[in-house]
């Protein structure tokens, strides 16, 4: 394994015997260290692996995150067709190697340059028998040139299994992302999707997860396969479409009779102001109606009993389901080439307007989201596990130091 940021870095070799020295000496003095200038947590841990000096940790950093490969939209685009894997000689090696890039040292958005997906396992599996070394994160500080041979591939294997692959539920932030100021506003809406699938919260940038998946998961569930389709998606989401129309009308029937009666409304009177809203509707939407605002009622005392919601705290809107959705979709948008960096940015800062006329705190956005997401449960044991991992987000947006839900102000 050989490790080094490019001209001037220091380069090592590992082998079985231990760390030696490899290349062009010690970092000067003057610089900083790789692991304060990585974009995010994922190129710090494979710095510090490398600097530890043990070839099973370097594979286990790796294992745990998503590598990307570089292809051609034009490639990228044939039905049934999966690329050749791109190789590049190593100026300072002679070396032919297999380019591949983590995270947070992804390249500028390009309209004909897109990014696939690969796990270590997955490049073990279809690793060209003629290249003996895979280049990670190459002329970058994080950079690591592993041995590719077929004794080393197997260790690859070994480090997916005992990793069982890129970890969800986590923060990742990228330092050299939107950090303060309304875009940054803007991208946070969207962080709860972000932490649950483990991705970048902070970036309008080449991928949301990559070319294929963003391109998919607007095809299902949002039905989006053009340009089109994805502006009128995004219209219906800034308008609160498609929340429920029933369920926020339930809320807001709640607030309507609080500022009527100028207090917090019993469960019974809230029940027969919705059943009076509600008495020109369709049986189905009365019925629909009624178990809205008994799911409403369980998880708002659920949250008091987990102490997110204060004792005479309400959710008072559902808005922020579509507005963090909302992120997403534009993200995958851009990621699916449905659009590009300017008007993606143009899109999250409205939706950043949005929210901020919909919430007064992130606390009160969060637990909009969380809400949203589980009346819309109608199986137990779903519901039960979307309660767990929704306020398990929850918990980490509002209480980790480095979340945006606590260094970036609302208003």
């Amino acid at each position: 394994m050989t490790t080094g940021s490019g001209a001037g870095a220091a380069a090592h070799a590992v082998d079985g015997a231990g760390l030696r020295d490899g290349g062009a000496g010690e970092r000067g003095g003057g610089a900083r260290p790789a692991f304060d200038v990585a974009p995010t947590r994922i190129e710090r841990e494979l710095v510090l692996a490398v600097a530890g000096g043990r070839d099973e940790a370097v594979l286990d950093a790796l294992a745990r995150t998503r590598l990307y490969v570089l292809t051609p939209r034009l490639h990228a685009d044939v039905p049934g067709w999966t690329p050749p894997l791109p190789t590049i000689r190593d100026g300072a090696t002679g070396r032919v190697c297999v380019p591949v890039l983590t995270p947070g040292v992804l390249p500028q958005w390009h309209p004909e340059w897109v990014f696939r997906e690969m796990g270590l396992g997955t490049l073990a599996r279809t690793w060209p028998y003629d290249v003996r070394h895979l280049a990670v994160n190459h002329g970058s500080p994080s950079a690591v040139l592993l041995d590719a041979r077929p004794r080393r591939l197997r260790a690859w294997l070994k480090a997916e299994a005992r990793s069982g692959g890129p970890r969800e539920g986590v923060l990742l932030t990228d330092a050299g992302g939107p950090l303060r100021g309304p875009l940054a506003h803007g991208l946070a809406l969207g962080a709860h999707l972000a932490v649950h699938n483990g991705l970048v919260w902070n970036r309008l940038g080449a991928v949301y997860q990559d070319y294929a998946t963003d391109r998919a998961r607007l095809s299902r569930p949002w039905g989006v396969e053009h340009r089109a389709e994805y502006r009128g998606r995004l219209d219906s989401l800034m308008k609160y479409r498609l929340v429920g129309r029933v369920q926020e009308t339930v809320l807001r029937t709640r607030c309507a009779l609080a500022a009527r009666l100028g207090r917090a409304p019993a469960v019974e009177e809230w029940s027969e102001a919705v059943d009076r809203a509600f008495a020109g509707r369709a049986g189905a939407d009365r019925a629909e109606a009624a178990e809205a605002l008994r799911r409403v009622v369980r998880y708002e005392e659920r949250f008091r009993a987990d102490g997110v919601l204060a004792p005479d705290g309400r959710v008072d809107t559902l808005a922020a389901f579509d507005l963090g959705r909302a992120v997403n979709v534009v993200r995958l948008a851009l990621g699916a080439r449905y659009g590009d960096p300017r008007e993606a940015e143009q899109d999250v800062l409205r939706l950043g307007e949005l929210a901020r006329r919909a919430y007064p705190s992130w606390a009160a956005f969060s637990l909009g989201y969380l809400l949203a997401r589980l009346v819309h449960c109608d199986d137990a044991d779903a519901g039960e596990r979307a309660y767990r991992d929704s306020l398990a987000q929850h918990r980490v947006l509002t209480e980790d130091p480095a979340s945006p839900f606590r260094n970036i102000p609302w208003s």
